[in-house]
């Protein structure tokens, strides 16, 4: 797998500067992910802002929000991603029992969480095109039209972070490898 370079306020290009200080008066640091995506200011500043409205402005509390991100994360193997997820939601107040449910893809705590990474999943696999009893069963736990857009929102976000870590290499930032993973299918 090809390093690819990372950039800070050095050697980034004009445009990602600006973004540079966005995420480290956000992080209080520069995360390694945004450190690679720097690369194309584009990137960095469209994952920004879908990572802001995710976080912000979904119809998703925090457990929900977790579950989107992870369930994401882990089907897609993100080395990077379900680690520093894994802070984020010790960050949230998210319960270590969700958390590492997640990690394990082990049941969840409740039926609504698990219907939520049940659908998640289902588009997922079907590529935004889940059957009408998979949309039936996500409206009967309790869930509505507006929380499947807002997946795709978290869909959206999430390719951006994970294909760019695949293909980068990058290395968990030093205060997230507590939280190292390993995907169940190489344990």
């Amino acid at each position: 797998m090809s390093k690819f370079e990372r950039f800070d306020e050095t050697n980034a290009p004009e445009a990602a500067l600006p973004l540079i200080e966005k995420s480290k008066k956000a992080f209080g640091r520069l995360p390694g992910l945004h450190a690679v995506m720097a690369g194309s200011p584009a990137l960095l500043e469209g994952y920004q802002v879908l990572h802001r409205l995710f976080a912000e402005e979904t119809a998703f509390d925090a457990d929900e929000k977790t579950v989107v991100w992870q369930t994401i994360n882990v089907y897609h193997a993100c080395h990077y991603c379900v680690p520093a997820h894994t802070g984020i939601a010790k960050m949230m107040g998210v319960s270590d029992e969700l958390s590492n449910a997640l990690r394990d893809e082990t049941p969840l705590p409740t039926e609504k969480l698990e219907a939520l990474r049940t659908f998640t999943l289902a588009m997922l696999d079907s590529r935004g095109n889940p059957s009408e009893a998979q949309m039936e069963a996500f409206y009967a736990a309790g869930y509505g039209e507006r929380q499947v857009l807002d997946i795709i929102l978290g869909l959206a976000q999430k390719v951006m972070s994970n294909y760019t870590n695949h293909v980068a290499g990058t290395p968990v930032d030093a205060v997230m490898q507590k939280f190292a993973w390993t995907p169940k299918s190489e344990r």
